[in-house]
């Protein structure tokens, strides 16, 4: 399997068009019609759940995590990586070509209500339940976040004064921002950032999402605010600033499975909710970092610590 970077989203646009073959980044070409994937059990599609994820490490590993758990819970799983952003695949899940999905609260909830003004995550789970169509489940969430932070490096912090998001608003049509092509018309992106903070920036780089394209850029100062993750390890290392975010125009971004009502079992519900008891932000960073630094693949990742963790018979 070939190693996945971390969050190089695909365009959404040009794949919806392409449903139920989705495209998909560095490993090729994903179809909901392929093969399980390595690691995974097949089975019949009646009597099977399939796993969809994005094409960012962390949602893969999230996704093989949930296989396992649901595994060792005699249900049977099977995990399709890598099938891009959230506009494609909650609709492929709505569509019935997957079953289950890790999501994120807050984007989830500005997934399908864009003017939502929930923040914390009780509420965010109360509107999500509020929102859903019939057909999808949200479950209970993990301990583990994983939320948005709009950064920048220490040197453009210095040049520019920056500290919070408002001082983005000081230098407007001075700056670059980059992240991946839907935080052009995301509210947790360039549309918020303005709506709420007042910011509008010089020049929008499409490139990808706590990967290797925006931090290149933020590190050659082609870009000066990236979009990046706060389980990324990377923020500290480089001695990058994460902007502080006042006026919560970042929700609270707890991990939910997202699944199809008429596969939200007592027993799936059951073996998903004990690995919410066990995974935690700070285990969530270190298996993301094995992945991304350590060039691990995500299903050998994931069953490695599902073991460990007693969650998994292996």
């Amino acid at each position: 399997m070939n190693r996945m970077k971390r969050r190089n989203f695909v365009a959404g646009a040009l794949a919806l068009a392409v449903l139920p073959v989705l495209a998909a980044c560095g490993g090729g070409t994903t179809t909901l019609t392929a093969p399980s994937a390595a690691g995974s059990t097949a089975a019949a599609a009646d009597s099977t759940i399939v796993i969809g994820t994005a094409n960012f490490s962390e949602n893969q590993i999230l996704g093989y995590l949930y296989a396992n758990v649901l595994e060792s819970a005699g249900v049977k799983a099977t995990v399709k990586p890598n099938l891009g952003s959230r506009e494609i695949i909650v609709p492929a899940l709505q569509n019935g070509d997957i079953d289950l999905l890790p999501e994120y609260q807050g984007n989830l909830l500005l997934h399908f209500d864009p003017k939502a003004t929930e923040s914390d995550s009780d509420a965010l789970q109360k509107a999500l339940a509020a929102k859903l169509p019939q057909e999808l489940t949200i479950l209970p969430p993990s301990a583990a976040e994983d939320a948005d932070v709009f950064t920048v490096t220490k040197e453009t912090a210095t040049e520019y004064g920056l500290t919070t998001l408002a001082d983005l608003a000081k230098h407007n049509g001075k700056l670059v921002f980059g992240g991946p092509p839907e935080d052009k018309t995301r509210q947790v992106g360039l549309v918020g950032l303005k709506e709420v903070y007042g910011v509008e920036f010089k020049a929008f780089k499409s490139l990808d999402a706590s990967g290797p394209l925006v931090k290149g850029a933020m590190k050659s100062g082609d870009v000066h605010v990236g979009n990046l993750f706060s389980t990324d390890v990377d923020i500290v290392k480089n001695g990058w600033v994460v902007l502080a975010d006042p006026k919560r125009l970042i929700p609270d971004q707890h991990i939910v499975p997202l699944i199809r009502t008429d596969k939200a079992t007592d027993t799936v519900k059951s073996a998903l909710a004990k690995l919410n008891t066990v995974l935690t932000t700070e285990e969530l960073t270190k298996l993301d970092s094995l992945v991304d630094n350590d060039h691990r693949d995500p299903d050998e990742v994931a069953a490695e610590w599902a073991k460990a963790n007693g969650l998994s018979s292996g």
